[in-house]
């Protein structure tokens, strides 16, 4: 074993921010409060959110730990984190975002499978770490390389976390070998979260960052790298986070019909109000974030206050000291953008926010339309009802 290990029960878990919305205590999964998300450009790593299959794995000792790279290569071998700390360190600033975002909206449609949660399972952090790309060429497969002279084609990456979903067995998720060997890719063996050494919940001591890339495929707890021939066969690429047509339920699915989610869909969500908001007359800041996978950037946010007759544009930002434009190359590809507009109300209202990326996908006009069993990529119209006070 590689130095990690999988408690049996929850006796160890870490200590968790108090303001954390919890979905779930065993397995811990809890996103921040909308106010909390986009307090911040990059989320503190006590406001990031948690999904998690299983108790927290524990390194007994870090001297121990070592990743073992292996498969469909020349020259497998063991490293330490020392090792891997050798290489180059690059800081990637990225999204995460988890498939089921924005889930419950979709569960009062019809019922789903999964965690229920609101619009805030997404962190923007600045990840510190080497590229697997890098790491790769120890193992004798270059950068820029779609298939190995093994015939690999695919990068697995296993945890030392046990799922029930995996009778017991280790979360594992792989992607495309042309992926994870490219440079511009930015996929990382993160051991840094936000300039500090990766906690426990966030996969200390080592864990993936796909940039672009729903989170399920960033796996933490690392424990071992394979190139393969075909994709994963874990059960959270097989038969999970995969999207359907809303004509397919529980009882006629086919797994093998669809592949596994990789990039995420243009997003965007309002955080500066809630559902439940009882306002007075007068002027009401509307502000969230928008992003969406593949580095493409936030060309533009349209906000509705009659329900969606007619539209103004959101002003747009990322770091406030450098304007956003939209894949610049002064902007944060992989991260989110934050947008705001001044609104006046003066009676109930129901405000949108919809957000088109720089390849001009827009989102879903309605969350029915886009409905699947497993309640993922919920990327709908967010709208808030805002109610006056008499």
């Amino acid at each position: 074993m590689s130095g990690l290990r999988g408690p049996s029960d929850y006796s160890e878990e870490p200590l968790r921010h108090p303001s954390l919305r919890i979905n779930a205590k065993e397995p811990f999964n809890a996103e921040p409060t909308r106010e909390d998300l986009i307090s911040s450009y990059i989320t503190p790593v006590d406001f990031f959110y948690e999904r998690n299959h299983g108790p927290i794995p524990i390194v007994d000792d870090i001297n121990s730990y070592y990743l073992s790279i292996g498969g469909l290569v020349e020259k497998p071998k063991k490293l330490s984190l020392d090792d891997i700390k050798k290489l180059p360190k690059y800081n990637v600033t990225a999204t995460l975002q988890c498939a089921g975002n924005r889930r419950t909206a979709m569960s009062k449609i019809r019922a789903v499978r999964g965690v229920g949660w609101d619009v805030a399972t997404l962190g923007n952090a600045i990840w510190g770490g080497a590229k697997l790309s890098d790491l790769l060429e120890l193992v004798g497969v270059s950068h820029h390389t779609a298939i190995t002279s093994l015939g690999g084609k695919h990068a697995e990456f296993t945890s030392i976390d046990q799922c029930p979903e995996e009778n017991g067995g280790p979360y594992k998720a792989s992607i495309p070998l042309d992926q994870a060997t490219n440079p511009a890719a930015d996929v990382l063996l993160a051991y840094e979260m936000n300039g500090e050494v990766l906690n426990r919940d966030h996969g200390y001591p080592l864990r993936v960052i796909v940039p672009g890339v729903i989170g399920a495929r960033s796996v933490k707890w690392l424990d071992r790298i394979d190139i393969i021939e075909e994709e994963s066969q874990g059960f959270f690429m097989q038969k999970d986070y995969k999207m359907f047509p809303p004509s397919v339920d529980w009882d006629n699915i086919d797994w093998s019909t669809r592949k596994p989610q990789m990039d995420f869909p243009v997003q965007c969500a309002i955080c500066s109000l809630e559902d439940t908001n009882v306002l007075k007359k007068g002027e009401v800041i509307v502000a969230g974030y928008a992003v969406s996978g593949g580095g493409r950037g936030i060309e533009r946010v349209d906000i509705s206050v009659d329900g969606g007759k007619t539209w103004l544009e959101a002003s747009r930002c990322q770091k406030s000291d450098v304007p956003y434009v939209s894949c610049d190359v002064t902007s944060d590809k992989w991260a989110w953008v934050f947008f705001k507009a001044v609104v006046d109300i003066t009676e109930d209202s129901t405000i949108i926010a919809k957000a088109v990326d720089s390849s001009a996908n827009v989102q879903p006009e309605r969350v029915e339309t886009i409905w699947n069993l497993r309640g993922i990529l919920n990327t709908s119209w967010h709208r808030i009802r805002l109610q006056i006070a008499p």
